[in-house]
C-alpha cells in the first residue's frame, strides 16, 4: 500500500496501491468546496481544489445611484456602494431584501441617465448625471441668495442693478465685461459676460510638429489634438546597426543628433560613450539571419554583431565519413562531425591511390593527385607528357593560330578552349585586329577589321614617314596623311644646313684627291661583329639583302629605301649592315608592321668591295686579344648610344610622382619604351629601356627632348635637358655636350686626308699603316731628324686646302 494523501480540498484522505498512488498530483474528491468568499455573503461554488477560491463572481441584481436602472453585477463589481433615498423614484422595488430602513437603499454603479429631480423651488430641476439622492430637494441654484455675481463671476450684481432680483426666474444680468473664464485650452474666453458655457477658442496658435523643426499657426479650438507630423524623413541609424529608422517626424531625432555628436566627441578624444538609444530607435524587427548550423535563424531583435549559437538541439548521432568516429545525442544544433584520427577512404575518381592522409569532412577536399600523366592541351594541338593529374587546363602555350570568322585574320591568343577566340560575350562583336591590308599611299591600315568590305580609305593615314633634305642627311618623321584620292600628298622637305654642305665638301675633296674611303687590305673586314654574326647564323635572308644594300648603293637617283616589315632581330642585322655601307637608317611603324627605312647622306660614299661572305672566309674563327680590347676600349671609350635624359637644375622638393604626371602625356607616345625617373644629388636621370635597337632608343630620347624640355621649363621643374648615356647604376658616362666638344676637337684638323690618301711616301716606313679613319682629314708635321725616334704630332690646320698643297708640293 501507498501512503495515506489528503484530497485537493483536504477533507477526506485515501489509500490506494502503491501502483495506483499518483506521487506527484493530489487526488480530487469533486465536492463543493463551500468556503466564505472574501465578499463575506457568498461560498465559493468549485469544485474540491487546492489553491484560493479568488473573488466572488456571482452575479447580483443591483440598483443604480439614482434607482432608476437595475441590472445583474459581479459581487466583486459591486465595491462602490452608496446609500440612496427613495423620494418615490422607486415604485416596484426589485431588491426587497436591499431596502433599508425609511426608504434607503444602495446604489452600486452609475447610469446614464439625467438625475432631474425637481429643486426646491419646484421650477427647475437637476441637469446632472445620476448620483445618490438625499431626503430634501436641493436648493435651486438660480435663487437670488445663490446667485451675487454676474454670469462672468467678477462684479456683485448689487454694483450694477437698481432692483435685486426676487426669485430664481428673475434673469441674470451681464455686467458687459470680457467673459476671461478659463478655457479647456488653457486660454481664457474672449467673448462678454455671457451665460452657459463659452464658446469653442478660435484664437490663432502656433503649432510644432513632433520633431519640433516645422510650426505652423492653427486655430486653437481643437483642443489636445495630438501634434502634427511633418513631410521629414529620420535617417538615424537604429541600435542594430542595420536598419535605418525611416519614419517621418521623430521626436528623437534631435536626441539621436547629440547622442551621434557626444560619441564622435569621445573617440577624438579617445573616450567611451555609453549609446543609450532612445525608445524610437530600437530596432523591433526579428533578426532573421542564418544561423551558423545553417538550419534556423536568429529569432532575436535585430542586434549587432554575429548571432549567438543555435538554441535547438538534435537527437540523432552525429558520425565522421568514415563513420568510425561517432558523437552520441542530444547535441546543439550545428555540431560538426568529430575529427577522426583514421585515414580518408574516399576513392579518387581518376583511379590513382589516394595519398594516405586524415579523414575529414566533406568540405574539405582531398591532397591533390601527385602522378603524372600525359595529357592534351587545352587547344588540342599538342600532347604533354609529365602534366600533374590534378591539373585540368594544361597549356601548350603556341599560338592558337585559327582563322576568325572574319576570314582575313588568325587568332593571336596563346593555347585556349575552343570557342574563346572571339569575345563571345558580346552579341556580334566583330574582329578587333587591326585591317592590315595596304593602303594605296603604301601603308598598313591600322583600323579595325572590316573584312570582307574593303578599306575606305576616307580617313588620312596616321603612319610614320620620313621628310629629308636633298643630301638626304636631315630627316623628320611625320604623319602620311594619304587618302585614297590623294595617296602622296605634299609633306614639304627639309632645306640642307651647313654640316650637310661641309659633308659635300669633303666628298669633293676626297674624290679630287683620290682618296678610297676605306682601307681594302686583305687582312681588313669592314663590317661589325654584329654583321659577321648574324650572316653565320642566317646566311640567306643575309645574302639576300646585302644584295639588295648593293643594289641601293648603285642607284644614283635612289636616295631612299623602304624595306618590308620583318622581326626585331632580323632588322637590328639591317641597322648594322646600314652602319657599315655608310647609309643612315631608321624604324618606322608599330609591331606587326615595323619595317627600316634607308637613307643616302654625304657620309655614304661607295659600297663595300668585299662581301660579307669573303669576310668570313679570310678571316680568323676567333678574334684575337688585341682586337678584343680594341672592341672593348672603344665601347668603354664612350661610343654606346644614349639612352637617357639628364634634367639639369631640378625643382627643390620635386618628388618623382610630380614629373611623371607632369610627362605622362610624352610618354604615353612611346609605349613599347620603359622610363625610370631618378634623382641625383644635383639632377634628375630619365633611363628609357626596352626591346629597342640602342640606335632606335637614342632617336626616340631625342625626338623626345623637345617635348620633354618644354614641359618642365614651363613649370618650372628645371632649366635645361640634355642627351646622356648611364649605366645600369645610374651612373653617367657621358653627355650631349662632352660629345659635341669631342666632335670638335676630332674635325679641327683636316689634314686626314694627306694620312689616308692612297699615294704613300714612299719615304715613309713600311710598318707605319695608314689609320682607318672615315670621312676625317689630319695632317701631320714634317719629322725632324733626331736620335731618338718620336712618334708624329697631329697639327690643328685651320686652312686645310693651304695645308693640302703645302703638303703636295713637298
Amino acid at each position: 500500500m501507498g501512503p495515506t494523501q489528503p484530497c485537493r480540498c483536504g477533507r477526506h484522505t485515501s489509500t490506494k496501491l502503491c501502483s495506483d498512488t499518483d506521487y506527484e498530483n493530489p487526488w480530487n474528491c469533486h465536492e463543493i468546496c463551500g468556503e466564505p468568499l472574501a465578499c463575506g455573503e457568498h461560498v465559493c461554488q468549485q469544485e474540491c481544489h487546492s489553491d484560493f477560491c479568488g473573488d466572488c463572481a456571482i452575479p447580483v441584481l443591483s440598483l443604480c445611484f439614482c434607482g432608476r436602472e437595475s441590472k445583474e453585477v459581479p459581487c466583486i463589481q459591486r465595491i462602490d456602494k452608496r446609500p440612496s433615498y427613495n423620494y418615490g423614484q422607486l415604485k416596484d422595488s426589485p431588491l426587497k431584501n436591499n431596502d433599508l430602513s425609511d426608504g434607503w437603499y444602495l446604489g452600486c454603479f452609475k447610469c446614464d441617465s439625467i438625475c432631474d429631480r425637481a429643486f426646491d423651488c419646484g421650477k427647475h430641476h437637476c441637469e446632472k448625471g445620476c448620483h445618490p439622492q438625499d431626503v430634501t430637494e436641493a436648493h435651486c441654484p438660480l435663487s437670488p441668495d445663490t446667485v451675487t455675481h454676474c454670469p462672468c463671476g467678477t462684479t456683485l450684481l448689487a454694483d450694477f442693478m437698481k432692483q435685486p432680483r426676487k426669485n430664481c426666474e428673475d434673469p441674470i444680468p451681464s455686467c458687459g465685461k470680457k467673459c476671461n473664464k478659463p478655457l479647456s485650452c488653457d486660454h481664457r474666453c474672449e467673448d462678454a459676460c455671457h451665460t452657459g458655457p463659452c464658446r469653442p477658442c478660435t484664437q490663432r496658435i502656433e503649432i510644432t510638429c513632433k520633431c519640433g523643426r516645422t510650426t505652423t499657426k492653427s486655430v486653437c479650438h481643437q483642443g489636445n489634438l495630438e501634434k502634427p507630423e511633418c513631410m521629414r524623413i529620420c535617417h538615424v541609424q537604429l541600435n542594430c546597426g542595420r536598419h535605418e529608422h525611416s519614419e517621418r517626424c521623430c521626436p528623437a531625432e534631435k536626441q539621436a543628433a547629440e547622442r551621434v555628436a557626444l560619441r564622435k566627441k569621445s573617440s577624438r578624444h579617445g573616450g567611451h560613450a555609453n549609446e543609450e538609444f532612445e525608445p524610437e530607435h530600437i530596432c523591433l524587427r526579428a533578426c532573421g539571419r542564418l544561423l551558423k548550423c545553417g538550419k534556423h535563424h536568429c529569432e532575436q531583435l535585430c542586434h549587432k554583431g554575429a548571432c549567438g549559437s543555435c538554441p535547438e538541439a538534435i537527437f540523432e548521432e552525429i558520425k565522421c565519413h568514415c563513420g568510425r568516429t561517432v558523437l552520441q545525442p542530444p547535441l546543439p544544433c550545428g555540431t560538426q562531425p568529430p575529427p577522426c584520427r583514421f585515414d580518408c577512404t574516399r576513392p579518387r575518381p581518376c583511379g590513382h591511390p589516394q595519398v594516405s592522409h586524415n579523414c575529414h569532412l566533406d568540405e574539405e577536399p582531398c591532397p591533390k593527385c601527385p602522378f603524372l600523366v600525359e595529357k592534351f592541351c587545352v587547344c588540342g594541338k599538342k600532347a604533354l607528357k609529365n602534366q600533374p593529374c590534378w591539373f585540368e587546363e594544361p597549356r601548350c602555350g603556341l599560338p592558337c593560330g585559327r582563322k576568325l570568322k572574319c576570314g582575313a585574320h588568325t587568332c593571336e591568343k596563346t593555347c585556349h578552349r575552343l570557342g574563346e577566340c572571339e569575345d563571345a560575350s558580346i552579341a556580334g562583336s566583330r574582329c578587333g585586329q587591326p585591317c592590315g591590308k595596304i593602303r594605296t599611299c603604301g601603308h598598313s591600315d591600322v583600323e579595325q577589321c572590316h573584312a570582307p568590305y574593303p578599306c575606305k580609305e576616307d580617313k588620312p593615314c596616321q603612319a610614320k614617314t620620313f621628310i629629308t633634305c636633298e643630301c638626304q642627311r636631315r630627316k623628320q618623321e611625320v604623319k602620311c596623311m594619304g587618302t585614297k584620292k590623294n595617296p602622296s600628298p605634299d609633306r614639304g622637305t627639309l632645306t640642307c644646313d651647313d654640316e650637310c654642305l661641309r659633308l659635300k665638301r669633303n666628298a669633293l675633296l676626297a674624290d679630287a684627291l683620290n682618296i678610297d674611303p676605306q682601307t681594302h687590305t686583305d687582312d681588313h673586314v669592314p663590317y661589325s661583329e654584329t654583321t659577321l654574326n648574324f650572316y653565320r647564323e642566317y646566311p640567306q635572308f643575309a645574302q639576300t639583302y646585302e644584295r639588295e644594300f648593293r643594289v641601293f648603293a648603285t642607284d644614283p637617283e635612289q636616295k631612299l629605301l623602304r624595306l618590308k616589315p620583318m622581326k626585331s632581330h632580323q632588322r637590328a642585322f639591317i641597322h648594322s649592315l646600314a652602319e657599315d655601307f655608310g647609309f643612315d637608317s631608321q624604324s618606322a611603324d608599330p609591331e606587326p608592321h615595323r619595317h627600316v627605312c634607308l637613307f643616302k647622306t654625304p657620309r655614304f660614299v661607295s659600297a663595300p668591295m668585299k662581301t660579307v661572305a669573303q669576310c668570313l672566309k679570310s678571316r680568323p674563327s676567333q678574334p684575337t686579344p688585341s682586337a678584343q680590347s680594341t672592341s672593348s676600349g672603344e665601347s668603354l671609350l664612350g661610343k654606346q648610344p644614349f639612352n637617357a635624359l639628364l634634367l639639369s637644375a631640378p625643382k627643390f622638393g620635386l618628388t618623382i610622382e610630380e614629373l611623371d604626371s607632369a610627362l605622362k602625356k610624352q610618354y604615353a607616345a612611346f609605349p613599347n619604351i620603359k622610363f625610370e625617373t631618378a634623382f641625383l644629388p644635383d639632377s634628375i636621370i630619365i633611363k628609357g629601356s626596352g626591346s629597342w635597337r640602342p640606335q632606335d632608343l637614342e632617336s626616340t630620347m631625342s625626338a623626345l627632348k623637345p617635348d620633354i624640355l618644354h614641359t618642365v621649363t614651363s613649370l618650372g621643374y628645371a632649366e635645361g635637358v640634355t642627351l646622356c648615356q648611364v649605366d645600369n647604376n645610374l651612373k653617367v658616362l657621358r653627355n650631349e655636350k662632352e660629345a659635341k666638344q669631342s666632335r670638335g676637337t676630332d674635325d679641327k684638323g683636316w689634314s686626314a686626308v694627306i694620312r689616308r690618301s692612297s699615294r704613300p711616301n714612299p719615304s715613309a716606313t713600311p710598318a707605319s699603316k695608314p689609320l682607318a679613319v672615315r670621312n676625317t682629314f689630319i695632317a701631320l708635321k714634317k719629322k725632324t731628324p733626331k736620335k731618338e725616334e718620336k712618334k708624329p704630332v697631329e697639327e690643328e690646320v685651320e686652312d686645310w686646302e693651304e695645308a693640302a698643297e703645302k703638303l703636295g708640293d713637298d
